[in-house]
């Protein structure tokens, strides 16, 4: 059991019950899921359609925003005891509005008819996949472990294949995705709820600050399915 009470202090407030300390938890993570996937389609449809992209994704801009997007990643998972509950809120709203720059790509690369399905197809399998690992009672750390050790290979491949340019690997990659961030919104799912319930994870603090770790696992792996089930249909309209 993780000792939540020595990471992040003694509890300023009890919430009560461990029913309550999930349900509030919960309600912090799809709240700001749903916002920071509202700020990064904003961005990257206004990126695209203005023209933007040419000077944020040319040249060296993409590798920058991809590096610090990894910076805030880290600086969140790492340092989440130690920061203030307004810094977490605002570093996860610095990390979509900079991925919504770099999705920018997929709304120039595919047509928005395609972009627009498979965001509705991703919505429905994602909320279907996050209830049944919010409720169900298997134990889905097994599907976790698997998939995070499979996520390493499909990184290595994704690398090699941007030297090899194999259409046919991008296809397996692409299902493997799909696959792999299955198995990690349900694991993630159970996880959040898992550590809600937690003895010791009952005051207002803690819940906020997992509450908004668990909003940004969610919505990397939303935006990860999202990224790989339209890479699989394909649908491109610019070469």
């Amino acid at each position: 059991m993780i000792d939540f009470e020595k990471q992040f202090g003694k509890p300023d407030y009890q919430l009560g019950s461990k029913a309550t300390a999930i349900a509030s938890t919960f309600k912090i993570v799809y709240g700001w899921m749903a916002l920071g996937l509202a700020i990064s389609g904003l961005i990257a449809w206004f990126t695209a359609a203005s023209g933007l992209w040419k000077s944020v994704l040319l040249g060296p801009g993409f590798m920058v925003l991809v590096i610090l997007e990894i910076a805030l990643v880290f600086v969140l998972g790492f340092a989440l005891h130690k920061l203030p509950v307004a810094a977490c809120y605002l570093i996860f709203l610095g990390y979509a509005a900079l991925n919504g720059l770099t999705l920018s790509v997929v709304f120039i690369a595919y047509e928005l008819a395609m972009v627009e399905k498979v965001f509705f197809i991703t919505a429905g399998m994602f909320g279907g996949l996050a209830l049944w690992g919010t409720f169900t009672k298997s134990d889905l750390s097994s599907i976790g472990s698997i998939c995070g050790m499979a996520l390493w290979g499909l990184i290595i491949a994704a690398v090699v294949n941007i030297f090899l340019r194999s259409s046919g690997l991008d296809f397996v990659c692409s299902f493997v995705g799909i696959l792999i961030f299955t198995g990690l919104t349900m694991y993630d799912a159970q996880k959040i709820k898992r550590l809600a319930a937690e003895e010791g994870m009952m005051d207002t603090t803690t819940i906020r600050k997992l509450g908004i770790m668990g909003a940004l696992e969610l919505y990397l792996d939303f935006i990860n399915l999202f990224l790989h089930i339209l890479r699989f249909l394909g649908g491109r309209n610019r070469d």
